[in-house]
C-alpha cells in the first residue's frame, strides 16, 4: 500500500487510447493522433490498447483486462461517453487531452470520474511525459531526454517552449506535466505524487492559480523537504485596495504574500521566464550549496567585476581562499594572476590555471559555490579548459557553475560542459542567478522547518474574553473596533498598550487629562475613520486644560467638516508614550484571499504608506520567525544602537509578534488589524495605537480552517505511566526529532526493521526521515513515545485519497515489548484520526508478523487476505 495512487497514472503498466484517427480538421483529433503515434513509435513497454476507428478493437475485447491508464483524445461532444467507456474497462486512472473546455462540461466530466473512482487528469491539459519510461502522452511536442527534473506547468505553450529548449541546453525531464483551467487532478496532488518519485530529483513549477491554499502548502512544503522545488508565479497584482480599512490592507498585496507563503513552504520563486530556464539548467548539476558564498574564478577582470556586482545585489557572500590556500595556488598559476575578492587567472591562463583554481576552492570550507567564467582568447583552447572541469567534476562536491562568453569559438566548449552536467551560461548574470536560486532554497528550508504551536511559551492569553468582545462587536452589526475596543482585546494577549480613556465633551477630556497627568495626546475615536491624521483627528503632546480644551473643539469641528457622515464616539484621551527615544514600528494583519490571514512588520508612523518597508510572514510564528521577520525590514537596522540612543529591546518586540501570531490562531473573526505605532526602546514595547477589523469566522471543518498551515498540535500531548514505572510522553513529531527516530530504527533488531519497513536497511534514508518528521498534521499524523531522552514507540497513520479513511503504521522498541504500548499507541492514532472525521483506518501487516496480528486482533480490526500479495494481510477497523 506504500505506492501512491497517481502512480497508475504516471506509471502505468497497460493504457487503453480513445482516440480519433481520421482526417478530420479538429485540433483535438490531430492531438490524437500525435499521441498514438508517439505511443508506437516511442518506445513504451507496457500493454497498450486502442479504441479508435482506424485500429480494429471491440469494447468486448477491451473488458477482458484492466487498464491503469485510459487516455481520451476526441471532440468535447465525446469525452463523457468515452470516460464511461473508460470506466468500463476498468480504468484506474484518465488523461483527457483537450483544451477550452467551459466550466460546466468539465464539471461533468469530473462528476463522471469520481462516481466511478477514476483519478481523472485533465480537461484543458496538454498530457505528460515520464521519458525514462519512453512514455509520451501529451500533445507537448517530441519526447524529452530523460533526466532528475520534473516540470509541472498550468501552460501547455511553456511546457512546450521548455521541453524545445532543453534539447539544446541538455536538460533532462523525470516528467512534464500540463495543467489548466478545470482540470480535475491539480498541482497539489502532483506536486505529492512528485514528492515521492525516486525519478525526480528536482521540480520547476508554472503557476497561474491555486484552489486550496492549505492543500497546496501541504503538498508543496513535502515536496520541499524532500527536494528542491523552483516556482515561476504570474498574474501579481500590485498591493492592497483603496478602500481597506486598516494600513495593513492597502499596503499588503497578494503577491507579498504568495511570496511569503513559498519562502515558508521551503521553495524558492523565479520571477520571468529567463529565471525559470536558468533555474532548471542550475538543477541539472544536482548539487546544491549549504551556504551563499559564491567564489568567482575568471580570466578577464570585467566579466569577474560583472558577476560580483550582480552577486552583491542579489545578496550573496563573495567568498574568497584562506591566505595559505591562496599562497599555495598562486604558485601554481601565471605571475599575472591576483587572488584577492576575486581570482584573477590573468589573460595567460591555460587548462592547469583553470583546474587549480578550481580544485583549490573545491577545497576550502569557506566557499559554498563555484563560478568559473571563462572570456575566448587568440591562444586559448576554450575546449581543453572545458574538459578540464569535465574531468574535475565529479570530485567537486559543490555548486560548479560556468560562464563561457562569446559565441561561435565557445560552441563546442559548452558541448563539453553540458554533457558533463556542469550547468553553463552566457552571461556572468545568469550564471549568478543560478547560484543565488539554488542557494536560496538552503535558506528556505530553515522556515520549512519550523513548527510552532498555536500558542507561544509566554503566560496564557485570556482567549475566551477576546472572544466574548468580538461576539458584542458583532452583535451590534459592527466590524470596525473602537480604539479602546482594539486596545482591549490586545491587552488579553498580554500586548502593553497605552492607557486610553474615551471622553465625550471638552469637559471630560480636560478631567481625565488631570488624572493621569501631562503631557497627554487627543484623538478622534470613530469606526468610520481608518486615518485619523487625514481628518485632523490627532493632537499629540498637549501640557495643560486649556490647551486640551480648546483641541477638542476645533478637533471635533475639523472632523465633522471634512468627515459629516462618519459616526464619532468622542475623543480618547491618553498619556504620552514617554519614549523619547522610541522607534515608531508598524505591526499589522491582513486577510488573503487564499491564503487567509498573514502578519507584516516594518516602519510605522504617519508615513507607512510613503515608507514602504514591510516584511511579511504566515502564522503561525515562533521565536526563529518572529526574529526572521524583524530581520527582513528596512527598519530592524534602527533596532541597534541610533543616532545616540541604546539598542532597543528586540525581545519585548518579538515578544509582541509572538502576541499577535496567538491571536490570528485563536480568533479566526481578525481579518485586519494595525498597531501603528508600536514604540520600541530599551525599555520595552508598547502598543501607542490600533485599529481591528472583524467579521463572522470562516466556514470549514477541523482545528484552525483560516489557517494556510496547520501549527503545531500541542494540545495533543498526554503522559501514561509505564508498567514498570515511570512516564513516558505521547505527542506528535516535530523535525527536530529526527535524530531520535534515527536512533530508534538503529536500535531496532534486523526482524522487527524488516516487520515494519519490509527491508534489511539499517537505518533510515535521509529522505525518508524528513519525510517521517516533518509532516503535515492536517491529513497525517504521527505520533512518539518518549522516555528518558528516546523515542519507544511510533504510530501514524496518512489519509487516503478518500479523505474517508486512512493507513496506519506502528513500532514498539523491542526492550518495550510487553508493555502495552502498541495498544496505547493504536488507540492513540485512532482518537487521532476519529478527531479529523475518518470512519475508517486500515493497514497492511506481514503475514509472518504474528504478535502484530494478534494485536490487531484483540483490538477489533477485521484480519483479511490482502488479494494483490498474499505476503500480506489487510488489518481493517471502523472508526
Amino acid at each position: 500500500m506504500d505506492k501512491h495512487y497517481l502512480t497508475p497514472l504516471f506509471s502505468p503498466q497497460s493504457i487503453v487510447v480513445f482516440a480519433g484517427d481520421d482526417d478530420t480538421p479538429d485540433s483535438r483529433i490531430a492531438q490524437g493522433r500525435f499521441i498514438v503515434e508517439q505511443l508506437r513509435s516511442g518506445g513504451y513497454a507496457g500493454e497498450v490498447r486502442y479504441l479508435d476507428v482506424a485500429v480494429s478493437g471491440t469494447l468486448g475485447d477491451l473488458v477482458q483486462s484492466k487498464s491503469d491508464l485510459a487516455i481520451i483524445a476526441l471532440p468535447h461532444g465525446q469525452l463523457e461517453h468515452a470516460l464511461e467507456l473508460a470506466a468500463r474497462v476498468r480504468s484506474k486512472t484518465a488523461l483527457i487531452v483537450s483544451s477550452g473546455v467551459d466550466a460546466k462540461l468539465a464539471a461533468a466530466l469530473q462528476a463522471t470520474a469520481k462516481r466511478h473512482g477514476i483519478y481523472l487528469l485533465g480537461p484543458n491539459s496538454l498530457g505528460f511525459q515520464r521519458p525514462r519510461l519512453q512514455l509520451n502522452a501529451s500533445a507537448l511536442g517530441s519526447l524529452g531526454r530523460a533526466g532528475g527534473l520534473a516540470l509541472v506547468s498550468q501552460s501547455g505553450a511553456l511546457a512546450s517552449a521548455i521541453l524545445d529548449w532543453a534539447v539544446k541546453n541538455g536538460v533532462g525531464f523525470s516528467t512534464v506535466v500540463s495543467l489548466g483551467a478545470n482540470t480535475a487532478l491539480d498541482i497539489s496532488e502532483v506536486l505529492d505524487f512528485l514528492a515521492d518519485d525516486r525519478a525526480t530529483q528536482s521540480i520547476v513549477v508554472y503557476l497561474e492559480g491555486i484552489r486550496d491554499a492549505r492543500r497546496f502548502m501541504s503538498a508543496l512544503r513535502a515536496a520541499a523537504n524532500a527536494k528542491p522545488v523552483f516556482v515561476l508565479k504570474t498574474g501579481r497584482r500590485p498591493a492592497g485596495s483603496s478602500a481597506a480599512l486598516t494600513h495593513s490592507g492597502a499596503i499588503v498585496g497578494s503577491d507579498d504574500v504568495f511570496d511569503a507563503a513559498l519562502k515558508r513552504a521551503g521553495a524558492v520563486r523565479v520571477r520571468s521566464f529567463v529565471q525559470l530556464f536558468t533555474a532548471a539548467k542550475g538543477l541539472s548539476a544536482r548539487t546544491l550549496p549549504v551556504g551563499r558564498r559564491l567564489a568567482i574564478v575568471s580570466n578577464g577582470g570585467g566579466p569577474g567585476v560583472l558577476a560580483a556586482d550582480w552577486a552583491s545585489e542579489l545578496g550573496l557572500e563573495l567568498a574568497s581562499l584562506t591566505p595559505n590556500a591562496a599562497a599555495v595556488l598562486a604558485q601554481q598559476l601565471s605571475p599575472l594572476a591576483t587572488l584577492d575578492a576575486l581570482i584573477d587567472l590573468a589573460e595567460d591562463a591555460d587548462p592547469a590555471h583553470y583546474r587549480a583554481a578550481v580544485s583549490a576552492c573545491a577545497a576550502s570550507n569557506a566557499i559554498d559555490g563555484i563560478l568559473v567564467i571563462l572570456s575566448p582568447k587568440p591562444d586559448l583552447d576554450t575546449a581543453a579548459v572545458a574538459q578540464a572541469l569535465a574531468d574535475l567534476h565529479p570530485s567537486v562536491g559543490k555548486p560548479l557553475i560556468t560562464c563561457w562568453m562569446g559565441d561561435e569559438r565557445a560552441s563546442a566548449a559548452r558541448q563539453i560542459l553540458v554533457t558533463a552536467a556542469i550547468p553553463t551560461y552566457r552571461t556572468p548574470e545568469a550564471a549568478v542567478d543560478a547560484f543565488y536560486n539554488i542557494a536560496s532554497f538552503h535558506q528556505n528550508q530553515q522556515l520549512l522547518h519550523q513548527t510552532p504551536p498555536p500558542l507561544s511559551p509566554l503566560p496564557k492569553p485570556d482567549v475566551e474574553g477576546a472572544r466574548l468582545l468580538i461576539e458584542s462587536v458583532l452583535a451590534e452589526r459592527r466590524k470596525v473596533l473602537t480604539e479602546m475596543e482594539s486596545k482591549a482585546l490586545l491587552a488579553a494577549f498580554h500586548i502593553p498598550v497605552t492607557k486610553t480613556i474615551l471622553a465625550r465633551s471638552a469637559s471630560e477630556a480636560f478631567m481625565v487629562a488631570n488624572q493621569i497627568g501631562y503631557p497627554v495626546a487627543l484623538k478622534v475615536d470613530s469606526p468610520d475613520i481608518p486615518h485619523k491624521s487625514d481628518v485632523g483627528g490627532v493632537a499629540l503632546n498637549l501640557h495643560n486644560a486649556a490647551a486640551v480644551r480648546d483641541t477638542w473643539q476645533s478637533m471635533m469641528e475639523s472632523v465633522s467638516r471634512l468627515r459629516p457622515d462618519a459616526r464619532i464616539n468622542g475623543v480618547t484621551v491618553q498619556p504620552m508614550a514617554g519614549k523619547p527615544q522610541g522607534r515608531e514600528l508598524y505591526i499589522g494583519v491582513t486577510t488573503d484571499r487564499p491564503f487567509g490571514p498573514v502578519i507584516s512588520f516594518g516602519a510605522g508612523g504617519t508615513m507607512i504608506e510613503l515608507i514602504d518597508d514591510r516584511a511579511i510572514e504566515l502564522p503561525p510564528l515562533n521565536q526563529f520567525l518572529a526574529q526572521r521577520l524583524v530581520d527582513r525590514a528596512r527598519c530592524a537596522e534602527t533596532l541597534g544602537p541610533w543616532r545616540g540612543a541604546p539598542p532597543a529591546d528586540r525581545n519585548a518586540l518579538e515578544q509582541v509578534l509572538l502576541r499577535v501570531s496567538e491571536m490570528v490562531c485563536a480568533l479566526p473573526q481578525l481579518r485586519e488589524m494595525d498597531i501603528n505605532p508600536v514604540m520600541v526602546d530599551a525599555a520595552g514595547a508598547l502598543a501607542v495605537d490600533a485599529r481591528i477589523v472583524v467579521d463572522q469566522g470562516p466556514s470549514g471543518s477541523g482545528h484552525y480552517p483560516h489557517l494556510a498551515i496547520l501549527p503545531y498540535p500541542s494540545e495533543r500531548e498526554q503522559e501514561w505511566p509505564l508498567r514498570g514505572g515511570g512516564n513516558f510522553t505521547v505527542r506528535p513529531v516535530r523535525p527536530d526529532d529526527a535524530e531520535m527516530l534515527q536512533e530508534f530504527v538503529r536500535r531496532m533488531s534486523p526482524e522487527s526493521r524488516y516487520f515494519r519497513f519490509v527491508s534489511t536497511m539499517r537505518e533510515l534514508p535521509l529522505r525518508m526521515l524528513a519525510r517521517f518528521t516533518l509532516i503535515d498534521y492536517d491529513r497525517e499524523m504521527a505520533l512518539v513515545a518518549v522516555h528518558a531522552g528516546r523515542i519507544i514507540a511510533v504510530s501514524r497513520y496518512v489519509t487516503n485519497p478518500d479523505f474517508d479513511s486512512c493507513e496506519f503504521s506502528l513500532a514498539v522498541a523491542d526492550d518495550f515489548n510487553g508493555q502495552g504500548l502498541g495498544s496505547r499507541m493504536m488507540y492513540a492514532i485512532m482518537d487521532e484520526a476519529r478527531s479529523k472525521g475518518l470512519r475508517q483506518i486500515e493497514g497492511l501487516v506481514l503475514s509472518s508478523n504474528a504478535a502484530m496480528l494478534r494485536l490487531m486482533r484483540s483490538l477489533d480490526f477485521d484480519v483479511r487476505r490482502y488479494e494483490d500479495d498474499p505476503d500480506f494481510r489487510l488489518c481493517v477497523r471502523a472508526l
